[in-house]
């Protein structure tokens, strides 16, 4: 995994060996045992990393962001006054256990979208196919797991607004959608279900269970409202630094409202193995999740290592920040719910680094994380030129390593 003839030795929350080859062993051979590694992210960054992940453990945490408020989460949130659940199918499908007979064509199922182009007649038509168990990508799927997404195509249906716009929809979003409404809103026992259907190996929750969206204020004081006015991707890239981000109940007013995290939530993390604060876009898909009341005491109450892996690639949200300045905004995020006298070692112990191949945007500024009281653990995370950002293999060992 790593270029140097020695393991790195380094102090976390105690002395440990990155990477560590006889606990990377042991893991291999019983991932069923493997840590509990928790991640707090959203979106799509950790996708790759996953398929490594389960190498070594089939126990990590999943923390996902429900804020999305762009392309067709847009339209199901607006129909349905409900949380995002794109990133969540999307971490569910990458943690399933792709030897599982009939998991691919279930995963081809999830991932299909439906026409941009296509008449309402149209689409509605290709529902109902689906529905009755007649359409090519669910024909081949076998049941029980065919009869229980055919249920919930027909109980979709059944819901749907006369005025939906099904264009581009996501069939494992209008899925999910379903079992949330079937089950009081609630959106935990239908991840818990197909969890089960096609064993994730891993788990997967939202941080909170609220429709809420996200709200920023620039260093010009500027406000804007809407996670997909943030981050650049469809909306024109900001052009000042973030200041601050808070959760809103609604996309035209930016008044904050307080999320509370929820009691199995807390548990969760407090039982984790290590914590991780990983890559992906900063404020809308990590510092999103500290935002919920009760998120940061429970990093700080839990003993284990936490690890920030800042970005190797340009992040539109973290206009001209160097991972000094992003390492001092996670640590003033969890210190709002924490409290300002929170130990830093009980919030993050160290920052994973490549100095050598990796040219992070912004600057590195390594003596203004040391002296914030954070490690900085220097190792090969890239392939190459870095062009491709980092390496699931290199990435996932080392954090294995640190638990």
């Amino acid at each position: 995994m790593s270029a140097r003839s020695e393991p790195l030795r380094i102090r976390v929350s105690r002395e440990v060996r990155v990477p560590d080859r006889l606990k990377l062993e042991r893991y291999r051979h019983t991932p069923a045992l493997g840590p509990r590694v928790l991640f707090f992210s959203g979106g799509t960054a950790l996708r790759d990393c996953c398929s490594e992940l389960v190498r070594y453990t089939h126990n990590s945490v999943h923390v996902i962001t429900p804020f999305d408020s762009g392309g067709s989460s847009a339209v199901l949130r607006k129909a349905f006054a409900m949380p995002a659940v794109g990133d969540i199918r999307n971490r569910l499908m990458a943690l399933a256990d792709t030897s599982l007979q009939g998991n691919p064509e279930i995963f081809n199922l999830f991932a299909h979208r439906l026409s941009k182009t296509d008449t309402r007649e149209q689409l509605i038509a290709e529902l109902e196919s689906l529905a009755r168990g007649r359409h090519r990508l669910i024909a081949c799927v076998h049941d029980p797991m065919r009869k229980i997404i055919r249920n919930h195509f027909r109980e979709f249906i059944e819901r749907m607004p006369d005025d939906f716009d099904l264009r581009g929809a996501s069939l494992g979003n209008l899925v999910l959608t379903a079992g949330f409404l079937a089950n009081r809103r609630h959106i935990d026992p239908v991840i818990f279900i197909f969890s089960k259907l096609v064993r994730v190996l891993g788990m997967v929750r939202p941080v909170v269970n609220k429709d809420l969206h996200l709200a920023v204020r620039l260093a010009d004081g500027k406000e804007i409202v809407g996670q997909h006015m943030i981050t650049g991707k469809e909306s024109a890239p900001l052009q000042k630094s973030i200041a601050d981000i808070w959760t809103v109940q609604s996309l035209d007013d930016p008044t904050p409202v307080q999320a509370t995290v929820r009691r199995k939530m807390k548990r969760l993390i407090g039982e984790a193995d290590l914590i991780c604060f990983p890559i992906g876009s900063f404020y809308t898909s990590v510092l999103a999740n500290l935002l919920v009341a009760g998120v940061g005491s429970a990093v700080a109450a839990n003993a284990c290592p936490k690890v920030y892996v800042p970005n190797t690639l340009p992040d539109p949200e973290c206009v001209g920040l160097s991972v000094a300045d992003l390492v001092e905004r996670l640590l003033a995020l969890l210190r709002r719910d924490a409290g300002a006298d929170a130990p830093v070692g009980s919030l993050l112990n160290a920052v994973l680094v490549d100095s050598r191949n990796a040219n992070y945007p912004g600057g590195l500024k390594k003596k203004r994380i040391l002296a914030l009281g954070v490690e900085v653990i220097d190792l090969p995370l890239v392939q190459g030129d870095g062009s491709a950002g980092i390496d699931p293999e290199k990435l996932v060992p080392a954090l294995m390593s640190l638990t």
